[in-house]
């Protein structure tokens, strides 16, 4: 939406209708959301992002206004296209909100493999991770070590030990 438009709210309001007509709702929540009675409805999560910022004298103000002008309860940037003035607060944000975790592996006595970490939903365990290395190896993991916030360095952990962001792995069988 364009902050510095006057008419933003009516929009918005004209945004909402066209997705009411599909079934569309926008949610403030980004948790899974429970089923719904119409099977063909759609909840999306959604980051309102307030472009043009650099046009108006308060951005946050501002934000801070339409919203409660529009009633709205959703999470909101505001940020500007042109100068990137707020931009780098998106993938941050949508990162800590997503529930998305990067695990890397690593061989033992060997530093991990910080290239190409293994993306797992928050929540999921050591197990999950040996799984996506490979079928087998999922299934003959005995335990794993961990380095990282899941753990003191070098823990010795069970397969379902959840991971956190950032944890290096070392998968045993």
């Amino acid at each position: 939406m364009d902050l510095s438009d006057p008419a933003c709210v009516e929009q918005l309001e004209l945004v909402h209708a066209v997705l009411r007509e599909r079934r569309v709702t926008l949610t403030d929540r980004w948790e899974p959301a429970v089923e719904s009675e119409d099977p063909f409805a759609l909840r999306l999560p959604t980051l309102l992002i307030a472009n043009k910022a650099d046009r108006v004298a308060e951005p946050d103000d501002e934000l801070q206004a339409f919203l409660e002008v529009a009633g709205l309860r959703y999470p909101a940037l505001a940020g500007s296209a042109t100068t990137g003035q707020g931009l780098g607060k998106i993938g941050p944000w949508l990162f800590e909100h997503i529930g998305i975790v990067r695990v890397y592996t690593k061989a033992p006595g060997q530093p991990a493999d910080a290239g190409r970490p293994f993306t797992l939903r928050r929540g999921q365990t050591v197990a999950d991770v040996a799984a996506l290395v490979h079928k087998d190896l999922a299934r003959s993991l005995k335990y794993a070590r961990v380095w990282g916030k899941s753990g003191f360095e070098g823990q010795h952990v069970g397969r379902y030990h959840p991971v956190s962001d950032g944890d290096a792995i070392e998968l045993h069988v």
